[in-house]
């Protein structure tokens, strides 16, 4: 089990003593679980945390250089995210966006260091309701602008006619049943995470779990040619494979891009075409998607 560490391996791991060990989890949220009495720390998720807590991060070594006609968006990836790209690339010739299928976290890394102009972003909070706002303001150090694109509906993607009968997360630890995942950059994958926790499941005890691939299409083409059981995604891929899908939540999908290149014309072209009938259209090709907030300034509640 070299991917649970004991007490003494994170204290050596995370270079404290044990006892710190102890406060790191009572009060900083340091990912635990105690089985049979002794705490165990999931490797993986005490990285992920570690990262999340880091701050003063080296200043980029060169900014982008000035918009010359190359929009880069980097982060997490979507199908309608991809129709948008190819729009807005017959729309306006004059100009090109590309994309880095990086991971919400990716993204936001990638803003940060200044290797894009807009980050895809879908990470869910503590508070299991907002999305973007805690993890662009640890990763960047300031609050960037963040745009809806859309509201899509996220879930797990099974086989057709759902032969094994899943009804939730709990049911992944069906005997016999092999999963596929997303990497742990993903908000896919956060979300994953987060739900079997909630459902007292290591995830690391299922079958196929670290077998991680790079789209949300991808977990959908795994269990469309009966190499994986089950895997997390959205409908829209349920819908494209004819897969069945088991709802988890509708979640907040949007772009970030900080105030210094807000205004470049590339953005603004892109973000111009989000209120559009044509987008709108793409949308409604697809399953599971809501378009109703997009291309509007999103801002956190109150309190957060």
């Amino acid at each position: 089990m070299d991917y649970m560490l004991s007490t003494k391996e994170v204290a050596r791991f995370i270079g404290v003593n044990e006892k710190m060990v102890y406060t790191l989890v009572a009060e900083k949220g340091l990912p635990a679980t105690k089985i049979t009495g002794k705490w165990l720390f999931p490797r993986h998720l005490v990285e992920q945390w570690i990262e999340a807590n880091t701050i003063n991060y080296p200043e980029p070594r060169q900014d982008l250089p000035p918009y010359d006609g190359i929009l880069i968006v980097a982060g997490s990836n979507d199908p309608l995210l991809e129709k948008a790209i190819n729009l807005f690339n017959r729309r306006h010739p004059e100009h090109m966006a590309v994309f880095g299928n990086l991971g919400s976290l990716g993204g936001l890394r990638a803003l940060r260091r200044r290797m894009c102009h807009m980050a895809s972003s879908h990470l869910l909070q503590e508070d299991d309701d907002e999305y973007n706002f805690d993890f662009a303001a640890r990763e960047l150090g300031h609050a960037p602008a963040v745009v809806n694109f859309c509201r899509r509906e996220q879930g797990i993607l099974v086989a057709g006619g759902n032969p094994h009968g899943l009804r939730s997360v709990a049911d992944l630890e069906t005997k016999g049943l092999t999963i596929v995942n997303r990497p742990n950059t993903t908000g896919t994958r956060l979300l994953l995470d987060r739900e079997l926790e909630k459902a007292g499941i290591d995830g690391q005890t299922l079958d196929g779990y670290n077998n991680e691939v790079a789209r949300h299409l991808d977990v959908g083409l795994e269990i469309a040619a009966g190499r994986a059981d089950a895997g997390p995604g959205i409908r829209a891929v349920a819908g494209m494979l004819g897969l069945d899908f088991l709802p988890l939540r509708w979640e907040r999908y949007d772009l970030l891009v900080t105030k210094e290149r807000f205004f470049d014309p590339g953005v603004q072209l892109f973000l111009g075409l989000l209120p559009e009938e044509r987008f709108r259209t793409l949308a409604a090709s697809l399953d599971g998607y809501d378009v109703s907030m997009s291309g509007k300034m999103v801002f956190p509640a109150e309190g957060v």
